[in-house]
């Protein structure tokens, strides 16, 4: 790949993990309107694996080697099944905006578990005191989830509770597990990831959500998901909402995601965080009309500060 057509590349990716990325927690709330959420995951991840790995074999890639099976295996467990199921089950007690605003300190937690970096990336206070600002973030949106309804009031700072109903502290716990899940397995995929991988990104993308799926086709069986789930009454802007996780959340932004990976650094990847809230935010309240509170806004201000602090090093 010359420079240019490289150049070209790495700013249609970062536009899928920033942009599209940030749409995905509309649509997940949308298709768990329908679908169970390991249902759900099955289906999305065996569908963009399918397609992602057959397309990878017409293009010749040696996608049946032990070594690049073994490596997307975990990667796909970690990256893929632990962290997009506590997502889902995070969306039964919270709305998108919400999920989205918890889910940008993840790259916060990419820095702080990023060992072999710390010597570099620990070495000024501003990464220090960006850390600690963006564990303190998320701490004032669980207290907020706490004590939902203290502030009172009908207007946009009123606190709001949306997703599944009480106990949304639960929740947000669900989801700072998947955000660190997904940093540990961010990691591992830069660091222990085999060099036939890196050449072989997207066929290591398609077995990672093989796997993924597959872990989740056993969690939706022995959990009474797919006996218990009628496919024939599944309103149609659930399957349109499934295809567009399929299509642009997994087969694009995600393949995206893993190749930038190879070629970038892992906490600049990791900048995704950015973006994705608010876009999030803003699809959740113009589309899915979600009320977002002043203390949430607050909390996303203040992690996505101490994101910009961590990523400023020098």
């Amino acid at each position: 790949m010359g420079g240019m057509q490289r150049t070209k590349a790495v700013v249609v990716a970062y536009f899928l993990i920033y942009v599209v990325w940030g749409s995905t927690y509309y649509f997940i709330g949308v298709a768990l309107q329908g679908l169970p959420p390991f249902l759900l995951g099955a289906l999305r991840f065996t569908a963009a694996g399918l397609i992602l790995l057959a397309w990878c074999r017409l293009k010749g890639e040696p996608v049946f080697r032990k070594s690049l099976i073994g490596k997307s295996a975990v990667s796909g467990i970690i990256l893929l099944f632990i962290d997009m199921a506590v997502v889902m089950l995070a969306q039964r007690y919270l709305n998108s905006s919400l999920v989205a605003i918890i889910a940008s300190s993840t790259a916060i937690w990419i820095m702080a578990f990023d060992v072999p970096m710390w010597k570099r990336n620990f070495r000024t206070p501003a990464v220090v005191t960006g850390i600690i600002t963006g564990f303190l973030g998320v701490v004032m949106l669980y207290i907020e989830q706490l004590h939902p309804g203290e502030t009172g009031g009908d207007d946009a700072c009123a606190a709001v509770r949306s997703g599944g109903g009480g106990h949304s502290e639960y929740g947000v716990l669900i989801l700072v597990f998947g955000c660190v899940s997904w940093a540990l397995g961010t990691l591992y995929a830069k660091y222990r990831s085999s060099g036939e991988e890196a050449v072989n990104a997207f066929a290591g993308s398609a077995w990672q959500m093989l796997f993924a799926a597959g872990m989740f086709w056993l969690v939706a069986i022995a959990g009474g998901d797919v006996a218990n789930t009628d496919l024939t009454s599944v309103p149609s802007y659930v399957w349109l909402a499934l295809a567009y996780l399929i299509i642009f959340g997994s087969l694009l932004a995600y393949s995206a995601y893993v190749w930038l990976l190879k070629v970038r650094p892992a906490t600049e990847v990791g900048t995704h965080a950015y973006v994705n809230p608010f876009i999030a935010v803003f699809i959740g309240m113009t589309f899915g009309r979600e009320h977002v509170t002043c203390i949430q806004l607050a909390g996303l201000l203040v992690i996505l500060l101490s994101v910009m602090l961590v990523s400023r090093r020098k």
